[in-house]
């Protein structure tokens, strides 16, 4: 098969897909993304159900918004989950609400009066403790266009219905969301640090199944980099290393050339899916693993019903 270039931006995708329409499915994260994964939950809802068992953790290596853990620990579709974040902010958030503190931070929010001041207060601040930085990384996500913590993001100015800042900071929504995820905290695990290194860690651990979602900085992708403070990634690495995993696992990628590639130099499945978000545009992304037949049936029936 001749593979096209590492560097081709985008090829077309099939046009017989079903569409997943993010409106439809609850939102626990307190964190807002624009490359949040919330397009997946119905398909990996059904993944973790086919591969679950007793004793079967599941690993987010770049958990972010992590609504995929989210969603398999409060359906039970797993007794436990282990996120890894290398941004200290948002390892900072995960590491304070699977903490003791997780109720003060959600109380926090609840009293917080946000006003161009007290913005300004906390995000010119130096935190002091996790819990400071965790809330001014909360902060940041909810007053910035479109969530985005990395450097040089501005902050929202009209937002909707004239709204401004506020038009994203939902603190009595975040307040129960927080106080849910700090409830079941004995279920989740967080390390701060690098998730291909975690990978590897795991890799002869049967039991485990990853959900790998990269930053999107494959063939020449710019989004990645202008959305996360993080974004280097050897991506071959990423594809190496999860082709030896003894665990299963799914990956999302841009909808690009360079990832088929990828996919097919390791011998892996992949299908695409288009997704709707919030504001209605259609979205094509790439789902890939060992062997996607049971989501192509999947998309098969709700393609039919």
């Amino acid at each position: 098969m001749l593979q096209q270039s590492l560097f081709v931006e985008n090829v077309p995708a099939p046009a017989t897909q079903a569409v997943v329409n993010v409106a439809s499915v609850p939102q626990r994260s307190p964190f807002r993304y624009p490359g949040g994964k919330t397009w997946l939950v119905p398909i990996a809802r059904q993944w973790l159900k086919a591969k679950s068992g007793p004793s079967v953790e599941l690993f987010e290596p770049f958990a972010g918004g992590a609504i995929i853990s989210l969603t398999a620990v409060f359906e039970d579709l797993v007794d436990n989950a282990t996120l890894v974040e290398l941004d200290p902010g948002v390892s900072a958030v995960w590491r304070t609400l699977f903490g003791p503190l997780g109720l003060r931070l959600a109380q926090q929010v609840l009293d917080f009066d946000l006003t161009e001041d007290s913005v300004d207060r906390v995000l010119s601040a130096t935190p002091k403790s996790q819990v400071a930085l965790a809330f001014q990384t909360i902060l940041k996500n909810r007053v910035n266009h479109g969530g985005i913590l990395a450097p040089g993001s501005g902050r929202i100015k009209f937002g909707e219905n004239g709204k401004g800042m506020r038009s994203r900071w939902y603190p009595h929504t975040l307040h129960t969301r927080m106080t849910r995820i700090a409830h079941l905290r004995k279920r989740f695990r967080i390390i701060h640090g690098d998730g291909i290194e975690v990978m590897l860690s795991q890799s002869k651990n049967k039991s485990a199944l990853f959900f790998i979602d990269p930053p999107y900085t494959a063939a020449g992708k710019q989004a990645g980099r202008r959305l996360y403070l993080h974004n280097e990634l050897d991506h071959r690495r990423l594809f190496e290393v999860a082709s030896t995993l003894a665990g299963d696992f799914i990956m999302t990628y841009d909808w690009t050339g360079g990832v088929i590639d990828l996919a097919i130099e390791y011998n892996l499945d992949y299908e695409p899916v288009s997704m709707k978000s919030t504001h209605h545009t259609e979205m094509q992304e790439l789902v890939i693993g060992r062997d996607l037949e049971w989501m192509r049936s999947q998309i098969a029936s709700v393609r039919a019903s």
